[in-house]
């Protein structure tokens, strides 16, 4: 069983001086993956850049480059994609008895059924850093003996509970040290101290970056632009592989998200991000994204 999305991501940007020159990179267009297939994307820029390319980065997303030289005072940038995500198979319980020591010594240990990218993301990067305050906060949650997956699902239910998720308490230059002072924050935040806390215990975990299709509320039509880019992470468990957990919704992550990039932390695949030139300033950002279940006679 499967689901088909629509995904308009657009990006409006308004200057308060004429911009001479834009370049931009883009981590907007959707991936393809064992329960994620793409039926199409593309990139509307407005006005029409000079030059434009695509590329398979170093984890394997797709992104997108442009360079834009004529003076303008307003930048669009649209990503438009159709995506069918597959329902998740109930195989967490599978691989559940093994510990979650058992999984940090089989990783140390390598060996060939351990990939290379499970082993990168054991390591530090540039927005999370394994620590010991990181450590002693995963194992208030987290037994000694515990299955992995359950404890992997301990530790997103009480970053879920401890933390408030606070759209505009935090910013993308807010450093995982300050989120976890704060005690608030967003998707993001949630994510990476997720990341920092299994890393701090050995495990490999990456960041997620894509879209969460959202109901409204009882008795309300969905409103557009309601929807906004999410995050969450990936844990990887050997033989189960890798494993989806959102701590911002505390649970396992389904049919209903739409991942466009994978990273080791946020820095590696924001949305959008770049370099322009002008004596201004950005006088308006507007973002609006909508993720709408597309019936199949509409498409």
């Amino acid at each position: 069983m499967s689901t088909v999305y629509r995904i308009t991501h657009r990006t409006d940007y308004s200057y308060e001086k004429p911009v001479t020159s834009s370049y931009g990179q883009l981590h907007m267009l959707p991936r393809e993956l064992p329960t994620q297939r793409i039926r199409s994307a593309s990139v509307d820029i407005d006005p029409q850049p000079e030059l434009y390319r695509e590329r398979i980065d170093f984890f394997g997303n797709r992104a997108a480059y442009f360079a834009l030289h004529e003076p303008h005072r307003h930048l669009s940038v649209s990503v438009t994609s159709v995506v069918e995500v597959q329902a998740r198979a109930a195989e967490l319980s599978l691989f559940g008895q093994q510990s979650w020591e058992e999984v940090r010594d089989v990783v140390a240990a390598g060996g060939d059924n351990i990939p290379h990218e499970a082993l990168q993301h054991l390591l530090d990067s540039p927005r999370v850093t394994a620590a010991e305050v990181y450590r002693d906060y995963a194992a208030t949650a987290i037994r000694p003996g515990q299955g992995a997956f359950e404890a992997v699902a301990a530790l997103c239910t009480q970053i879920h509970a401890d933390f408030e998720y606070k759209p505009g308490s935090t910013s993308v230059t807010t450093t995982l040290e300050q989120a976890f002072s704060k005690r608030r924050g967003v998707c993001q935040d949630f994510a990476h101290l997720g990341i920092a806390c299994l890393r701090s215990l050995g495990l490999p975990a990456r960041y997620v970056s894509g879209y969460l299709e959202t109901d409204p509320p009882p008795g309300r039509p969905k409103l557009m632009g309601a929807d906004g880019s999410h995050a969450w992470l990936s844990v990887f468990i050997p033989e189960a592989g890798w494993v989806d957990i959102d701590p911002t919704n505390d649970q396992f992550v389904g049919d209903r998200y739409i991942t466009t990039a994978i990273g080791r932390d946020y820095g590696d695949v924001p949305p959008m991000n770049g370099v322009i030139y002008t004596t201004g300033k950005t006088e308006k950002l507007d973002v609006a994204v909508d993720v709408l279940v597309v019936e199949p006679a509409a498409l």
